[in-house]
């Protein structure tokens, strides 16, 4: 069964280091190795903000969208999907199946490293295993973290703004930021 315990409230206080232990010792269920048959839908669906609703309803336990969120999968054909070792079942995602809340970040320039807390309590560190991207949807920037298995982050505005805020500070041209010793454009890839 998958841990279901709340992860830390925020990131302040955390060295990377310890955010980095603490994201590797999370044990997730081996959810690439389960193919059951499709089952039809969850009658669930994940808002653009990270909200969990079922049949139209919030889920207000964040204990639930935790152990549901540690099921979840992305398909080859980019659905995503809840997944069991005996069921399959379709889940709505508006955006990205996460929302980056939180951003922790040390060192300077190719020396950084930056981590992020997800809506769900789960932190990433990003590099070269988990890139940033930006995306041009005609209604300005949309950045995001690879989390896992296709599955992305949206990085919330203010956390964006933060990362900018980083990248004009550097100096970088092209704009962009560094972690775990990988260079992120900020600029959407053509």
């Amino acid at each position: 069964m998958p841990e279901t315990s709340p992860p830390p409230e925020d990131l302040t206080g955390l060295s990377l280091a310890e955010i980095a232990r603490l994201a590797a010792e999370r044990k997730l269920p081996p959810v690439e190795k389960w193919n059951p048959a499709h089952c039809g839908h969850s009658d669930m669906r994940i808002a653009r903000d990270g909200t969990w609703f079922h049949q139209g309803s919030p889920i207000g336990r964040q204990a639930m969208v935790r152990l549901f969120a540690s099921i979840l999968r992305r398909e080859p054909d980019g659905r995503h999907v809840l997944v069991t070792p005996v069921e399959k079942l379709d889940i709505d995602v508006d955006d990205a199946a996460f929302v980056a809340v939180e951003l922790q970040s040390e060192g300077e320039g190719a020396d950084r490293r930056m981590a992020f807390r997800l809506n769900t309590g789960d932190m990433v560190v990003a590099g070269p295993e988990h890139p940033l991207r930006f995306e041009d949807k005609g209604d300005g920037p949309h950045p995001y973290l690879a989390v896992r298995g296709g599955l992305e982050a949206l990085i919330a505005r203010p956390v964006y703004y933060e990362l900018a805020n980083i990248a004009i500070d550097e100096g970088a041209d092209p704009p962009g930021l560094w972690s775990g010793g990988a260079f992120f454009p900020l600029e959407p890839a053509p």
